[in-house]
């Protein structure tokens, strides 16, 4: 597993990491001792940098990590998020509530200080309100936090956010289906020394290339409850992408996926192809799917024309609909 500088923190991390959502929560059916598993796949296999945050199954997640971070002597990289525990407006933004829910999530994940704790996609008030970053400095300063990112939207967030001198990471949706970061943003991040973690790199499982339009997804999986955005973000679920136009494209990469390997490697092969990026955040809920995401890192580059028939076939068919929204 290559390890890559997570920016300004200084940190080096695996390229390809755990995201921790899934086990939390939203995403079906979960048992805690299978999560558990999962994550402990992942780190035979060489994966060091874990993401959370406190709203994943309210804690639940977190509490996982901090399972796996008594039961392992390697040295991971955890990172979790907060903002989301009270309403999306700038009142929230506190530096009251701020560390409130930061001392939750330490305390959840049995840790005296958090290596990377990020903004959980905040309004869009927040990013010209400096005293919500300053409330992230001071967190840092006292100690509770080793560092500290946003996790972002759009892509216009992002920008907006490395202004600020204290934000070391940004977190966005980036995949084959939502291609828009690597234009500008990739440039002003790596110019800033600001780390990217890729998230939702397989676009909700839509890149794994195992859905069908027969498909059914349980009641409590966001990819049944937030296809139009009624919890959260829509980009949040399937990247955004209609679902059926969705398989319909993953059908076309199905001739793309070299010999040997899954579509769902091809996809994190792809992310892993940009230097910007820091780590892909890949979800598991079983050790194979965890060890199967560790794999993509030992694909080697894809070919130029490879490259070239993704970027195509986004530029045609997926960006009409998603590349000016995030």
């Amino acid at each position: 597993m290559i390890a890559r500088r997570l920016g300004k923190t200084g940190r080096r991390i695996s390229e390809v990491g755990f995201g921790a959502w899934a086990i939390g929560g939203s995403w079906g059916e979960t048992e805690d001792e299978q999560s558990l598993a999962a994550m402990h796949a992942a780190v035979d296999a060489g994966v060091t940098f874990f993401d959370t945050a406190d709203v994943y199954g309210d804690g639940r997640s977190e509490r996982l990590i901090g399972r796996l971070l008594r039961e392992r002597s390697e040295p991971l990289v955890v990172a979790t998020k907060f903002g989301r525990r009270a309403p999306q407006v700038l009142e929230s933004y506190t530096y009251a509530n701020l560390r409130a829910w930061l001392e939750r999530s330490l305390a959840n994940l049995g840790v005296e200080t958090v290596d990377l704790v990020q903004l959980h996609c905040p309004p869009w008030e927040a990013y010209y309100e400096p005293a919500v970053f300053e409330a992230c400095d001071r967190l840092v300063e006292e100690g509770l936090a080793r560092a500290y990112g946003v996790s972002v939207e759009k892509v216009e967030e992002a920008l907006k956010a490395i202004e600020y001198p204290g934000v070391a990471t940004v977190q966005i949706i980036f995949n084959v289906f939502r291609q828009r970061p690597a234009e500008l943003f990739f440039e002003q991040a790596m110019r800033s020394d600001v780390g990217v973690i890729a998230r939702v790199p397989l676009a909700s499982g839509l890149l794994t290339g195992k859905f069908s339009r027969d498909t059914v997804f349980s009641r409590d999986d966001h990819r049944a409850f937030n296809r139009h955005g009624e919890q959260f973000d829509v980009g949040e679920t399937f990247a955004g992408v209609d679902f059926e136009l969705g398989l319909e494209v993953v059908d076309e990469l199905r001739a793309l996926v070299p010999d040997g390997a899954t579509l769902a490697q091809l996809a994190l092969r792809w992310i892993l192809s940009f230097d910007a990026v820091s780590t892909v955040i890949a979800g598991a809920k079983s050790a194979e799917q965890a060890r199967a995401n560790a794999a993509a890192a030992e694909l080697p580059p894809l070919p130029a024309a490879t490259m070239e028939r993704i970027a195509e076939l986004y530029r045609e068919r997926i960006a009409p609909h998603v590349h000016q929204r995030w």
